[in-house]
Protein backbone atom coordinates (compact mmCIF):
# COMPACT_ATOMS: atom_id res chain seq x y z
CA UNK A 1 0.00 0.00 0.00
CA UNK A 2 1.34 3.25 -0.79
CA UNK A 3 0.69 7.32 0.40
CA UNK A 4 -0.80 10.03 -2.05
CA UNK A 5 0.03 13.41 -1.61
CA UNK A 6 -1.84 16.25 -3.32
CA UNK A 7 -1.04 19.90 -3.66
CA UNK A 8 -3.70 21.73 -4.43
CA UNK A 9 -3.98 24.84 -6.48
CA UNK A 10 -6.73 26.55 -8.40
CA UNK A 11 -5.70 25.55 -11.51
CA UNK A 12 -3.39 22.01 -11.02
CA UNK A 13 -3.32 20.14 -8.38
CA UNK A 14 0.30 18.38 -8.27
CA UNK A 15 -0.27 14.67 -7.30
CA UNK A 16 2.89 12.45 -5.77
CA UNK A 17 3.04 9.01 -4.33
CA UNK A 18 5.22 7.12 -1.77
CA UNK A 19 7.02 3.82 -2.52
CA UNK A 20 5.59 0.87 -1.70
CA UNK A 21 7.63 0.84 1.58
CA UNK A 22 6.64 4.35 2.39
CA UNK A 23 10.28 5.76 2.65
CA UNK A 24 10.45 8.03 -0.78
CA UNK A 25 8.27 10.61 -2.36
CA UNK A 26 8.01 10.07 -5.85
CA UNK A 27 6.43 13.23 -8.13
CA UNK A 28 3.77 11.68 -10.22
CA UNK A 29 1.52 14.24 -12.41
CA UNK A 30 -0.49 16.82 -12.19
CA UNK A 31 -4.50 17.15 -12.75
CA UNK A 32 -6.19 20.04 -13.73
CA UNK A 33 -8.53 21.17 -11.03
CA UNK A 34 -11.41 21.84 -13.11
CA UNK A 35 -13.88 20.89 -14.19
CA UNK A 36 -14.09 18.30 -10.70
CA UNK A 37 -15.72 15.85 -12.09
CA UNK A 38 -12.41 14.68 -14.89
CA UNK A 39 -10.36 15.51 -11.65
CA UNK A 40 -11.98 12.98 -9.57
CA UNK A 41 -12.53 9.79 -12.15
CA UNK A 42 -8.53 10.26 -12.81
CA UNK A 43 -8.21 10.46 -9.19
CA UNK A 44 -10.17 7.45 -8.55
CA UNK A 45 -7.94 5.85 -11.11
CA UNK A 46 -4.87 6.54 -9.32
CA UNK A 47 -6.03 5.62 -5.67
CA UNK A 48 -6.77 1.89 -7.55
CA UNK A 49 -4.06 0.97 -9.39
CA UNK A 50 -1.59 2.26 -6.91
CA UNK A 51 -2.97 0.54 -4.04
CA UNK A 52 -3.26 3.86 -2.07
CA UNK A 53 -4.51 3.64 1.54
CA UNK A 54 -4.19 7.43 2.38
CA UNK A 55 -4.33 10.34 0.72
CA UNK A 56 -2.20 13.18 2.35
CA UNK A 57 -3.68 16.91 1.36
CA UNK A 58 -1.14 20.16 1.68
CA UNK A 59 -2.79 22.43 4.14
CA UNK A 60 -1.85 26.13 3.54
CA UNK A 61 -0.56 28.04 6.31
CA UNK A 62 0.90 31.50 6.96
CA UNK A 63 4.28 31.83 7.83
CA UNK A 64 2.93 32.61 11.58
CA UNK A 65 0.77 29.15 11.76
CA UNK A 66 -2.52 31.18 11.06
CA UNK A 67 -4.93 29.95 8.24
CA UNK A 68 -6.02 32.29 5.74
CA UNK A 69 -8.44 32.17 2.66
CA UNK A 70 -6.06 29.65 0.85
CA UNK A 71 -6.70 27.07 3.25
CA UNK A 72 -10.27 27.55 3.77
CA UNK A 73 -10.10 26.56 -0.19
CA UNK A 74 -8.91 23.40 0.75
CA UNK A 75 -10.55 22.45 3.52
CA UNK A 76 -13.73 22.63 1.06
CA UNK A 77 -12.28 20.74 -1.49
CA UNK A 78 -11.20 18.12 1.24
CA UNK A 79 -15.12 18.16 2.50
CA UNK A 80 -16.19 17.37 -1.12
CA UNK A 81 -13.03 15.17 -1.89
CA UNK A 82 -14.48 13.04 1.79
CA UNK A 83 -17.91 12.62 0.15
CA UNK A 84 -16.83 11.46 -2.71
CA UNK A 85 -14.51 8.62 -1.91
CA UNK A 86 -13.56 6.38 0.86
CA UNK A 87 -9.74 6.12 0.77
CA UNK A 88 -8.91 7.89 4.34
CA UNK A 89 -7.55 12.29 4.30
CA UNK A 90 -5.14 13.71 6.11
CA UNK A 91 -4.06 17.08 5.94
CA UNK A 92 -0.15 18.27 6.39
CA UNK A 93 1.76 21.53 6.56
CA UNK A 94 2.56 22.57 3.44
CA UNK A 95 4.39 26.09 4.08
CA UNK A 96 7.15 26.60 1.12
CA UNK A 97 6.86 23.47 -0.47
CA UNK A 98 6.05 25.20 -4.05
CA UNK A 99 8.75 26.98 -3.16
CA UNK A 100 11.09 24.69 -2.75
CA UNK A 101 10.00 22.93 -5.53
CA UNK A 102 10.86 25.85 -7.89
CA UNK A 103 14.03 26.36 -6.65
CA UNK A 104 14.65 22.89 -6.99
CA UNK A 105 13.74 22.52 -10.41
CA UNK A 106 15.47 26.15 -11.07
CA UNK A 107 18.77 24.53 -9.39
CA UNK A 108 17.80 21.39 -11.72
CA UNK A 109 18.44 23.81 -14.84
CA UNK A 110 14.52 23.37 -15.71
CA UNK A 111 13.54 26.16 -18.30
CA UNK A 112 10.57 28.65 -17.20
CA UNK A 113 8.27 27.33 -19.53
CA UNK A 114 8.58 23.64 -18.08
CA UNK A 115 8.61 24.57 -14.84
CA UNK A 116 5.45 25.07 -14.69
CA UNK A 117 3.91 21.92 -15.85
CA UNK A 118 6.77 20.18 -12.69
CA UNK A 119 6.21 22.79 -9.80
CA UNK A 120 2.97 21.44 -8.68
CA UNK A 121 3.74 17.44 -8.81
CA UNK A 122 7.37 18.59 -7.31
CA UNK A 123 5.53 20.52 -4.19
CA UNK A 124 3.15 17.68 -3.66
CA UNK A 125 6.41 14.88 -3.37
CA UNK A 126 8.43 17.26 -1.06
CA UNK A 127 5.08 17.62 1.13
CA UNK A 128 4.71 13.37 0.92
CA UNK A 129 8.62 12.89 1.38
CA UNK A 130 8.09 15.39 4.69
CA UNK A 131 5.59 13.48 6.20
CA UNK A 132 7.51 10.50 5.41
CA UNK A 133 10.37 11.74 7.35
CA UNK A 134 8.48 12.35 10.19
CA UNK A 135 7.53 8.22 10.58
CA UNK A 136 4.11 9.38 10.30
Amino acid sequence: MRILALDHGTKRIGVAVSDETKTIALPLEYILAEPFAPFLDRLKKILVEKEIDLILIGQPRNMDGSYGPAAQKVEAFVAVLKSAITVPIKMWDERLTSTMANKALIQGGVRRDKRKEKVDKMAAAILLQSYLDMGM
